[in-house]
């Protein structure tokens, strides 16, 4: 039985695969970010009750800088996925489409890069 009428056909257009994809990475990611959020609240509550040198060396921990640098890469991977969807989805023109997409995954693969300098900075600083 085929779904596509004979123009999409003619033009090659229909499923491009990639989209089962996109839908398990983005769940996931979702259930790591579970338990990995619960560790940052902690951490973030830490923030408030102890000193900066303490939170140095709590997070020179090689558990400790593993977490952090897990939620961050997992947070940014989740965050890009979930925009370039969105973006895919409700924008029209194609060029747009790939501009933003292009942007969207700069821009977070930046942040991720920069949450990973940032941590090593301060657990480097720390030992």
């Amino acid at each position: 039985m085929k779904y596509q009428t004979p123009l999409a056909k003619a033009r090659g257009l229909g499923s491009a695969k990639t989209g089962t994809h996109h839908w398990w990475m983005q769940r996931v990611t979702a259930v790591a970010l579970i338990p990995l959020s619960f560790w940052l609240i902690l951490f973030i509550q830490q923030l408030f009750n102890v000193s900066y040198t303490e939170i140095k060396q709590w997070l020179s921990s090689p558990f400790n800088l593993t977490l952090l640098l897990s939620w961050s890469f997992v947070s940014f991977y989740h965050a890009a996925i979930g925009l370039q969807v969105v973006i895919e989805d409700y924008l029209s023109p194609e060029w747009l489409k790939i501009t933003l997409v292009w942007l969207v995954k700069l821009a977070f693969f930046g942040g991720a890069i920069t949450a990973l300098v940032f941590a090593i900075r301060i657990a480097v600083l720390a030992g």
